[in-house]
């Protein structure tokens, strides 16, 4: 199997740099390849991800696209990888694959494509059902869940061009990270984690952490996955945040190490209010 980092050489030039001149070096890179999934030798979608994590992927992309219902339909997962790219053979169970034949799609996505499987604006446009209520973090919990995140950011640390989504807890810290070229291949490797991990159903419990900007397919799929609060460094969409609003998704961004801003359902984080959400 391909690695996800490839060492590549480069010429380097520094403004610090004694002689001003351009000298040799080399850089660690994402490795990124073509993945297709298919689902009992059906073709669904073609993306553009980084060759790590593979059957969290298949899983993850599985349960928050709504192909199903829970880790239970899926009988196996097969990692094929071919000369053009890497094939995800998802087999499902007898009637889960008779429901998913019924509404079998076939299309190709762009790098980090989100709204795979999606054949009108209804549909993409339609909320992803609503969230448990949850528990209330303080401040002091959101920023040491997004803090948590650096130190376990290996591929980031190496290549500076990855995204990670994480998932924290306040009684274990950080349970679970996946990183990828593309954010919402991150947080579906996430979800197909936690599935397989047992966690699938304890999203309402934890935080869900991302090192992107927030975008209206990382708020529904952030909400398959059934956590009620994401925070995320960079700042939402503001269809993004009429999803989150819609779905009953406390939606925190812009988080930084002097704090963080709260744009929907503000309950769920101690010491905020509907007055300080604009």
């Amino acid at each position: 199997m391909m690695k996800p980092i490839v060492r590549v050489p480069c010429s380097v030039w520094r403004a610090d740099s004694a002689s001003a001149t351009m000298t040799a070096g080399t850089r660690a890179i994402p490795e990124e390849t073509a993945i297709a999934f298919t689902f009992n030798t059906a073709s669904y979608a073609v993306m553009m991800a980084t060759p790590q994590d593979l059957e969290d992927f298949a899983v993850g992309f599985a349960l928050t696209e709504g192909i199903v219902p829970s880790l239970e339909a899926i009988d196996t997962v097969e990692v094929v990888e071919e000369e053009a790219g890497i094939e995800l053979r998802v087999w499902l169970k007898a009637k889960d694959a008779a429901e998913f034949l019924g509404r079998r799609r076939k299309l190709a996505g762009p790098t980090g494509c989100g709204l795979c499987g999606v054949e009108s604006l209804i549909e993409a446009m339609r909320p992803p059902p609503a969230v448990s209520q949850g528990r209330v973090f303080t401040p002091d919990e959101i920023m040491t869940a997004v803090s948590s995140l650096a130190a376990h950011q290996e591929l980031n640390r190496e290549t500076r061009a990855v995204h990670a989504a994480g998932f924290w807890e306040p009684a274990r810290g950080l349970v679970a990270i996946r990183e990828d070229v593309g954010r919402h291949n991150a947080l579906d490797k996430l979800a197909g984690a936690r599935a397989r991990d047992g966690g699938g159903g304890g999203g309402a419990h934890g935080v869900i952490v991302l090192t992107s900007r927030v975008a209206i397919e990382m708020v529904q799929k952030s909400a398959m996955i059934g956590a009620p609060v994401v925070v995320a460094v960079s700042a939402p969409t503001a269809l993004a945040v009429r999803m989150a609003e819609a779905c009953g998704l406390t939606l925190a961004a812009v988080a930084r190490k002097d704090g963080f801003e709260v744009f929907t359902h503000p309950h769920r984080i101690a010491g905020a209010s509907k007055s300080d959400v604009a």
